[in-house]
């Protein structure tokens, strides 16, 4: 018996000196990024940029996969049943990390117990748009405006339980307003219905509505950010009404949980510098998106704190998927 605990206690002394071996040799072999949506969009293109860069780092293939369906539960899913050694990562998103856990009465996986979080890599600003037609000028007029008319204006949403929907809900509970809910299959039924003025507003992201912003088409009420967008640099944030208001999306890489951490943090390593060249900055931006690059601590921080936030919000909405 002693000494069956002798070689336990052996080979548990030697456990993190195979895990740091293990990071050393990390990669030997090319890396897969789940991307749980189709291709195009901003989350598939900030995937591709990082695993471009990744690649050509390590001297080994870092391959995009696109694997869409269920608001990212598909995609999500298959990595965190996947090998938990690094080859294998999956680029998360507010909905199918901090969001579909409460909207969605049947999950595959736990964002938090069947994942480890690696690193924040872009956030995507919203912003609230409205219909010219609407006689609001500023977020104060808005309210004003629903208070007077409560439930008779509506918005449009890329779906039920979107970003784009509890961010309205958000701000209903916020402002204390009635507005109704209109939900569409995608951004671009809802913003072509906005142009033509089937519905009054909706909260969309920026790089979707800024064009037709700057061509007259919408008028942008505020942002749904903590900060202001270079973008507009005078269009104020809702937060600067309503403190704390927070509703944009962003994106980062989780891996499955039991990744040893040598290997996360070199993963994380990286891609944090990747978010630090210019190049990437700048196809970033033009994409809408602002890099992050955050350690995995505050990247886990950040997912539980959106995970609590967005379950309230469900809660107060009412919006379930089955």
């Amino acid at each position: 018996m002693k000494l069956l605990r002798h070689l336990a206690t052996a080979l548990l002394a030697a456990l993190p000196l195979f895990a740091l071996a293990q990071a050393a040799d990390f990669p030997s072999k090319p890396i897969r990024i789940v991307v749980p949506f189709p291709p195009g969009g901003a989350t598939d293109e900030a995937a591709r940029l990082i695993a471009t860069q990744m690649g050509a780092h390590w001297g080994q293939p870092v391959v995009v996969d696109n694997r869409p369906g269920a608001g990212g539960n598909v995609g999500s899913d298959i990595v965190a049943k996947s090998a938990p050694d690094g080859y294998t990562l999956v680029m998360g998103v507010t909905g199918s990390h901090a969001i579909n856990i409460s909207l969605y009465s049947k999950m595959p996986y736990d964002p938090v117990k069947d994942f480890v979080a690696i690193s924040q890599v872009a956030v995507v600003p919203n912003v609230l748009v409205v219909h010219p037609s609407v006689p609001a000028k500023n977020l104060a007029e808005l309210v004003a405006l629903a208070k007077t008319e409560p439930g008779k204006l509506n918005y449009a949403s890329l779906g039920n339980g979107t970003a784009a929907h509890l961010g309205m809900e958000m701000l209903k509970t916020a402002a204390g307003i009635d507005v109704t809910h209109v939900p569409y299959k995608g951004s671009a039924p809802a913003v072509s219905d906005l142009i033509a003025g089937q519905v009054q507003m909706m909260v969309d992201g920026l790089p979707s509505s800024l064009p037709h912003v700057k061509a007259g088409q919408l008028r942008a009420i505020a942002l749904t950010s903590l900060h202001r967008s270079p973008s507009l640099p005078d269009l104020p944030t809702i937060a600067e009404t309503y403190p704390g208001f927070y509703a944009d999306a962003w994106s980062g890489l989780f891996a499955p949980k039991g990744t040893p951490k040598p290997i996360v943090d070199k993963i994380s390593t990286e891609v944090q510098r990747i978010l630090r060249l210019p190049d990437v900055r700048q196809k970033l931006a033009a994409l809408g998106a602002e890099p992050v690059g955050s350690t995995p601590a505050e990247f886990e921080a950040h997912v539980q704190r959106e995970i609590a936030k967005w379950a309230k919000v469900v809660k107060s909405s009412g919006a379930k998927v089955d």
